[in-house]
């Protein structure tokens, strides 16, 4: 079995605060700049979320290696990524394994003595969120084999309802001391099937004969024309 490529076991480190940068303080311009390109805050959302070398952070991404590499080193000059463990690729070739800096990083405008209240304010909150997140694995580790078992299975009601409907069994047996229930005929099964009317056909048959008039007796007799014979 080949131990190439390595996986990090780096993680995104909790001990991390929160850093606060201002935008008219010196080191806005530089982190300002390195996030003007969406594929670099993409890189920066990735890293927050699962440390990696940059050929993973590409992958993610969609974009090339070299494109994330460089984007890689002016986050890490702008002070919002560093290295934090080295793994291996499948041809041996030693990789960074880039993380987030700083938990989580807040551009604010505002007085420098905001800063402090604003950092404060946010480790709190952070720290509040951690607890909630122990205090909730640690109910469903205790509670949760608890609250599967008390819940009720669908075939059990099925057995039941079936048993005080019909008062037989799943197939269709009937429990001693238990009256069969008389089972109606299907209606619609039992009607027989409708027939089609079909329009009746319009037949191009002559109607009814007009009488003839009677010639008056002054009115000479028309002559009939010879017929023609046919040779």
């Amino acid at each position: 079995m080949s131990l190439l490529p390595s996986k990090p076991d780096a993680s995104p480190s909790e001990d991390a605060g929160p850093r606060v940068v201002g935008v008219d303080s010196e080191d806005a311009e530089a982190v300002l700049s390195a996030l003007s390109s969406e594929t670099a805050r993409n890189i920066l959302a990735a890293v927050h979320d699962d440390p990696a070398p940059p050929s993973e952070l590409a992958e993610r991404v969609d974009t090339s290696l070299q494109n994330a590499q460089y984007h890689l080193e002016n986050l890490e000059d702008a002070g919002a990524v560093e290295v934090v463990d080295t793994a291996y690729s499948a041809k041996g070739r030693e990789m960074d394994v880039y993380a987030a800096a700083d938990q989580p990083l807040v551009i604010f405008a505002g007085d420098q003595e905001d800063s402090s209240v604003l950092r404060t304010a946010i480790q709190r909150l952070v720290g509040a969120l951690g607890v909630l997140a122990l205090a909730s694995l640690a109910v469903q580790a205790l509670f949760g084999r608890e609250f599967g078992t008390l819940a009720p299975t669908g075939q059990g009601g099925g057995d039941a309802g079936g048993e005080a409907a019909g008062g037989a069994d799943g197939d269709g047996r009937c429990k001693p001391g238990t009256r069969p229930r008389r089972l109606l005929p299907n209606r619609r099964a039992a009607r027989p099937p409708r027939r089609r009317v079909r329009p009746r056909r319009r037949h191009n048959r002559p109607g009814p004969r007009r009488p003839r008039r009677r010639r008056h007796p002054s009115r000479p007799r028309p002559q009939r024309r010879p017929r023609r014979s046919r040779r």
